[in-house]
């Protein structure tokens, strides 16, 4: 018997890639001079070299994308959806806040919001389906690095 979900599967993962990679493109646009601002920072001597940022988040975002899936795919579309959209948002929003901004402080208070509302969403995931809960572990890794730096840029710029 096939489903809806089954019947439909393949475009909604399009839709969810589509929906991160647009999270990624507000990044990429709002901070089109980053690599030269990040070099330009005085940064922790634990801070990333400049190329790792975009092959770590191609691999995050698909995960967030394939995690979104999985869920969708047990599921359908339901309120855990909320929090995932907004954990995408706050996602969306700490680029342009940090780089083009240049609001260390700010972004460093908004990082941490994000960092909560994945918190958030890995629990409201793993109620539904846990290996879409663990696809977002390394997101959230990242991002608790990515506030430590933050903080550290923060402190020394």
């Amino acid at each position: 018997m096939v489903t809806t979900a089954t019947r439909n599967r393949w475009p909604v993962l399009a839709l969810f890639v589509a929906a991160v990679a647009a999270v990624a493109v507000v990044g990429s646009l709002a901070a089109t001079d980053s690599g030269a601002e990040y070099l330009a920072l005085e940064r922790p001597a634990w801070a990333p070299p400049r190329w790792l940022f975009g092959p770590a988040w191609t691999v995050l975002y698909l995960l967030i994308a394939l995690s979104g899936w999985l869920v969708w795919l047990a599921r359908g579309w339901s309120p855990a959806f909320t929090v995932y959209a907004v954990q995408l948002a706050l996602n969306a929003v700490w680029t342009p806040l940090f780089f083009a901004a240049g609001q260390y402080g700010l972004a460093f208070a908004e990082i941490v919001i994000l960092w909560a509302a994945i918190v958030a969403n890995i629990v409201v995931f793993w109620r539904v389906r846990r290996a879409a809960a663990l696809l977002l572990v390394p997101y959230l890794l990242w991002v608790t690095y990515a506030a430590a730096l933050n903080y550290a840029i923060w402190q020394l710029n």
